[in-house]
């Protein structure tokens, strides 16, 4: 993953935007992550003959090529399922702006690299103001924690972690072993000596009895 995300904005001024709004219950059955893009946001994209809806942004040909999904409260609320960060990932979205996150699509986000930006709500709204036209292209700066688009800079804040992690791509067992490796073989090799202790304890006891 690198240290700057650009990408073209699709704006979809909504808030409470839930998982299963983001991929429905009835996909969940596909178990690889590879073509759940095409049933983003299913239900909305497209009419009970599966004909694609001409008023849905994703619909648009102006927002065709976008990459940056930028929305309003709560994005990604409701249930745990994963398959709603790979769909996005999937059709292409690399980072979702949004004045907060559901904490468990938050979660799973990080885990797929995806990256997921709070902002206040006056910078959303203005971001989604700008990008109706079909041109406004944002960067995601992670080295310097700022959003910049239309001539602005905004900061925004980040837990250090889900910023490390973004920006190296690794998985949790990777970011672990690289950041805790120390501490995991200090705590194995004291186990190891209250392990052996206990057992040979154990094993003295059960001889004398």
């Amino acid at each position: 993953m690198p240290e700057k995300i650009e990408g073209k904005v699709i704006p979809l001024p909504q808030d409470n935007i839930d998982t299963d709004q983001i991929i429905p219950a009835q996909f969940l059955r596909f178990l690889k992550k590879e073509g759940l893009g095409k049933y983003l946001f299913y239900r909305w994209r497209y009419d009970e003959n599966e004909r694609p809806k001409a008023d849905f942004v994703l619909n648009d040909p102006r927002f065709k090529d976008g990459t940056v999904l930028v929305s309003k409260k709560n994005f990604g609320i409701g249930s745990s399922r994963e398959n709603a960060v790979w769909a996005l990932t999937d059709y292409g979205i690399k980072a979702v702006l949004a004045e907060s996150f559901g904490d468990i699509f938050y979660g799973n986000s990080i885990k797929n690299g995806l990256a997921c930006i709070k902002l206040p709500e006056s910078i959303i709204n203005d971001i989604i103001e700008k990008a109706k036209e079909g041109k406004l292209t944002v960067t995601i700066d992670l080295l310097n924690k700022k959003v910049v688009y239309a001539g602005k800079e905004i900061s925004f804040e980040i837990e250090e972690y889900a910023r490390r992690r973004l920006i190296s791509g690794e998985s949790e067992i990777e970011y672990t072993l690289s950041h805790y490796s120390k501490k995991i073989e200090e705590y194995e090799r004291n186990m190891k000596s209250f392990v052996k202790t206990n057992f040979n304890e154990a094993l003295r006891k059960l001889l004398e009895g």
